[in-house]
């Protein structure tokens, strides 16, 4: 048998459940590559080593090996508690936080038999797009270590290309599990808005955020998805558009599990290729040339597979990036820091949101959720003569992990966008998105050879075609990436 790390998720659940593995003994061997390898890449906050040994050697003792996730290692985000494990929210506010409950993410992990080997890095209350803090060392891609693993989920995302676990939750606000996936070479899903009952979205203002996993196979996400969506899942955003007919005429792939509609890669479908995105009214954007090579590499790709593909374009939106600001500072304005002392400690960015947030009138916050309401009609209005939408995922390669503004917040959040244009419209509609590796670019002189992807959006609780497109992606071989130095 290869080295636990070399397996996908899959072949190792496979072998822990026919018991050619024990759960302690794959347990260990991630807490050991988490010991060697985890100081190059920052991926990983806080080990919970005799917690997880604990853990693994109660599922060794049970009778029972059904459940969907049993004896794999994943690592918590840093913004999901776990009780008795630290928990900083990537801010100094937080840096001797220990919460006593687990959230119902943690729970629907634990529930599915996964070992949380300890916390994945992530930035101050997953605000940015990159995963730097005043309390951690910064994530960085495997690829190159002087370039940033994306964020917010980019210790999770770094830890999945570096193989020190198999996979790993994200979550995603803007664009959270995407971005880190892109740049770090790695298959990211951001499910539909209600998908998953944990951390859906439905409970947050304009329901952006979502759970979702962050894999290095589209299989291993598919694992991990179906392991998530329980029996009783929303409604909203799962079943109401998915009787209509496919825009291609093909049969739906939902039927089953979404691991069996990524290990059968079934159909032909009809893809729409964007490269607008709704920030270009408001902030300059551009596409560097690796990420044309990685979209034009994906439309020959897909061409050659069978598949459909138009230019698709969203109509001009002047009002977008000001209403998704305002939004974005109104979540920012709950974070519990109160007095002049609290705000000071808070990085600069979250500290212009949070006193923009506050700052702001009902009005204008009533008037922000009222217009992105209209605009996610708008958008599935528009994509719904397609089965799927093709994207860059990032407009350049990833960024150097000096690159952003640390002091003038808002030239910050600008260059965020930049470098994000076609993340944060998808969880204003609330549609599914998957992130494919598609290559890494050459090396030259002034940049290493750094991996290169682009983003599929589905229809509404379409997370099952999105899959079909992957798996079929993979086989085609087109996406198959080396290993990164860091392995």
């Amino acid at each position: 048998m290869p080295d636990l790390h070399e397996l996908t998720a899959l072949d190792l659940g496979k072998a822990l459940r026919r018991r050619e593995v024990l759960a302690e003994e794959a347990t260990r061997h991630f807490l050991q590559r988490i010991e060697r390898g985890n100081a190059a890449v920052g991926a990983v906050t806080g080990v919970a080593a005799e917690r997880a040994v604990e853990r693994a050697r109660a599922l060794d003792a049970g009778a029972s090996r059904s459940a969907p996730l049993w004896g794999l290692p994943i690592v918590d985000k840093e913004l999901v508690r776990r009780a008795g494990q630290r928990t900083t929210f990537g801010s100094r506010l937080f840096a001797d936080h220990v919460p006593e409950t687990d959230d119902e993410l943690v729970q629907h992990l634990d529930a599915a038999g996964a070992i949380s080997l300890g916390t994945s890095a992530a930035p101050e209350f997953g605000l940015p797009s990159y995963t730097a803090s005043r309390v951690a060392p910064p994530a960085r891609s495997p690829y190159a270590l002087d370039r940033g693993a994306g964020g917010s989920s980019g210790g999770a995302a770094a830890a999945v290309a570096a193989g020190l676990v198999p996979f790993a939750p994200g979550s995603d606000g803007g664009g959270s599990i995407r971005i880190p996936a892109a740049a770090c070479g790695v298959v990211g899903l951001k499910p539909s808005r209600g998908r998953i009952p944990a951390a859906s979205g439905l409970d947050r203002l304009a329901g952006l955020v979502v759970a979702g996993p962050i894999a290095r196979t589209v299989a291993d996400a598919a694992l991990m998805l179906d392991a998530l969506v329980s029996a009783a899942a929303w409604p909203h955003a799962t079943q109401a558009a998915i009787d209509p007919p496919l825009a291609s005429g093909a049969p739906h792939p939902s039927s089953g599990s979404f691991l069996g509609a990524a290990v059968r890669g079934e159909g032909r479908y009809q893809l729409g290729v964007m490269t607008a995105s709704p920030w270009q009214e408001d902030v300059p954007i551009s596409m560097a040339p690796e990420a044309r090579w990685a979209l034009d590499r994906a439309i020959e790709g897909f061409a050659a597979l069978g598949h459909g593909l138009d230019d698709i374009d969203l109509a001009p939106e002047p009002d977008y990036g000001r209403y998704f600001r305002t939004i974005w500072k109104a979540s920012a304005a709950g974070i519990p820091a109160r007095t002049p002392t609290e705000l000071q400690r808070l990085e600069p960015l979250t500290r212009w949101l949070v006193e923009q947030g506050r700052a702001m009138p009902a009005s204008e916050l009533a008037s922000a959720l009222e217009w992105l309401a209209g605009f996610e009609r708008r958008v599935i209005a528009r994509l719904r003569g397609v089965d799927a939408v093709l994207t860059p995922a990032l407009a350049m390669t990833p960024r150097p992990l000096d690159w952003y503004d640390p002091a003038d917040a808002e030239r910050n959040f600008a260059q965020q966008v930049q470098y994000t244009p076609w993340t944060s419209f998808v969880n204003v509609a609330g549609l599914p998105a998957l992130v494919l590796p598609v290559g890494v670019t050459p090396p030259d002189a002034d940049d290493p050879g750094m991996p290169m992807a682009v983003q599929l959006i589905g229809r509404p609780g379409g997370e099952a075609t999105l899959l079909s497109l992957g798996a079929q992606w993979e086989r085609s071989g087109r996406g198959r990436l080396p290993r990164p130095p860091v392995w």
